[in-house]
């Protein structure tokens, strides 16, 4: 594991959880309770889609191909997994 994919992975995490936050503002958490959602589920999404295409394994060096898979791969899960929790949060205030 590189730790140069493991900070792509967060903070694509990060930064699709406050878009979909600003886009799904009935799901929004707050700007930490984003960010947060989506750091957990960038990182998750990150290390399954390294498990599933292997881009860990492709070179020792960063290709753009596995840059570019891991920026979509992780914004799409933690935005996917803020909504989740946003969702959860107001089924569980009601």
């Amino acid at each position: 594991m590189d730790i140069a994919l493991l900070i792509i992975q967060l903070i694509s995490g990060a930064l699709a959880g406050n878009v979909a936050g600003v886009l799904l503002k009935k799901l929004s958490l707050g700007t930490f309770g984003n960010a947060i959602a989506g750091i957990v589920g960038g990182g998750i999404g990150g290390q399954l889609l390294e498990l599933v295409s292997r881009t860990a394994e492709t070179a020792d060096t960063l290709n753009q191909s596995a840059i570019i898979t891991q920026i979509l791969g992780c914004a799409v899960s933690g935005g996917i997994l803020t909504a989740i929790v946003g969702a959860v949060r107001n089924a569980m205030a009601k």
